[in-house]
């Protein structure tokens, strides 16, 4: 079980969304080093991720960091339902894994 999980299994919503949220920034941001991409800002994370959805040819990437967007925005403003919560967070964990089975990253997650 991911920390998120835990956080959000304790009913803490908030930081259990920046945990998901960080998770995925951070396999988007190892990526990115091991590539040499250009980060420069939090833009810069999505062009990446779109980058890698499109050399790919997987749509799924770039959805997925879409909603792990709407989890960190979702630690300031506290909007995401329950459902969405529940539904969403999968589309996060695969995202995240997706990227940690790529030659680039496989065995970081150890």
């Amino acid at each position: 079980m991911a920390i998120s999980d835990l956080h959000f299994a304790s009913g803490d919503r908030l930081q259990g969304s920046e945990m998901l949220w960080g998770a995925a920034a951070h396999a988007i941001l190892a990526l990115s080093r091991a590539r040499r991409w250009r980060l420069s800002s939090h833009g810069r994370l999505k062009e990446n991720a779109d980058r890698l959805s499109t050399e790919l040819a997987d749509q799924n990437i770039s959805d997925g960091f879409q909603v792990a967007e709407k989890f960190h925005s979702n630690f300031y403003h506290d909007y995401l339902e329950d459902f969405r919560l529940t539904r969403d967070r999968c589309l996060v964990h695969r995202f995240v894994n997706r990227l940690l089975s790529l030659p680039e990253l496989t065995g970081l997650a150890s």
